[in-house]
């Protein structure tokens, strides 16, 4: 039986964390790598509110993220994802993404530098399946 787009993009969101996140800064894109948690295809990432990117999805929304890809080569399935980014210091918002894996970086989620960038995708591809063409995952 073969996967849907839908439940394969599922899996690869469940079961991968670390992607990149691209913004715009000065006209150009900008990536960096970024920890993700999701709710379905909503996927959310901390940050601190002292940091570019926030600067960066204030002046212009939108963000290319990449996710899923794990290096074993060719067939390795993952995520092309263009979203749109809101920011948000909401405590419930914080309290639902917080874990230890944040600790290195935030003394909690009451922690005033902490912020929660919310990406809600507006396109979503499931790319490199075994020489497949991409799988367009409906939202």
């Amino acid at each position: 039986m073969t996967k849907t787009a839908k439940e394969q993009a599922l899996k690869i969101l469940n079961n991968n964390m670390v992607g990149t996140m691209a913004t715009i800064q000065q006209n150009k894109p900008h990536s960096r790598y970024m920890t993700f948690f999701n709710d379905d295809f909503t996927l959310y990432t901390a940050t601190s509110n002292n940091t570019h990117k926030v600067e960066e999805v204030k002046k212009n929304p939108n963000t290319h993220i990449l996710l899923g890809y794990d290096g074993k080569g060719f067939g390795d399935a993952f995520l092309e994802i263009e979203g749109t980014v809101t920011v948000s210091d909401d405590e419930t918002m914080k309290e639902k993404v917080w874990n230890k894996a944040l600790k290195g970086w935030f003394d909690g989620p009451e922690d005033p530098t902490l912020i929660i960038l919310k990406i809600t995708p507006t396109h979503i591809r499931v790319m490199n399946t075994k020489g497949l063409e991409p799988q367009i995952v409906e939202l």
